[in-house]
């Protein structure tokens, strides 16, 4: 079984120095057994596995890893999970609520896209008015103009002259 970083680094700090925990209580305690303590041990003093470098925690996690684990989750069967959950550093609680954190974040983007919807629907209503309008305009104008020509013609009549 694979055991996350953060497992190991727990389980280092109370069989190393300054706690220096026995493997033996520790692996009762834990139920991660002697030689795979053992193991973590001469990693860790051969430099293969370095405690001090962090792992990022469950809460810095992005919405995508979240997604993630959450489907990765779902597919596991409810006997196996506590090992998932393990094996990932994480708890049952992280799962409920990145959940629902997901669907959150997803019912607000639907929102953001309705409201979003409608402003453009009330723009384009008042757009088509205006032109519209300016259509209207525009007809009176041409209206007007060609009345003007046939005026000036009536008026520059050459049977006057």
């Amino acid at each position: 079984m694979r055991y996350s970083r953060s497992v190991k680094i727990g389980i280092l700090k109370r069989v190393l120095p300054p706690e220096n925990k026995s493997i033996r209580s520790t692996s009762k305690e834990t139920g991660i057994s002697e030689q795979t303590i053992r193991s973590w041990i001469k990693q860790s003093k051969t430099g293969i596995f370095d405690p001090v470098k962090d792992e990022k925690s469950p809460r810095h996690y992005s919405s995508r890893e979240k997604y993630q684990l959450v489907m990765e989750a779902a597919r596991v069967s409810e006997e196996k999970l506590g090992g998932f959950l393990r094996e990932r550093g994480l708890h049952a609680e992280h799962l409920s609520m990145w959940d629902q954190e997901l669907r959150e974040i997803v019912t607000q983007k639907e929102d953001k896209k309705d409201k979003q919807l409608r402003t453009l629907k009330r723009q384009n209503r008042e757009l088509e008015k205006e032109l519209s309008r300016k259509e209207k305009a525009l007809a009176e104008a041409a209206a007007l103009l060609i009345l003007k020509k046939k005026l000036d013609t009536l008026m520059t009549d050459p049977k006057d002259d």
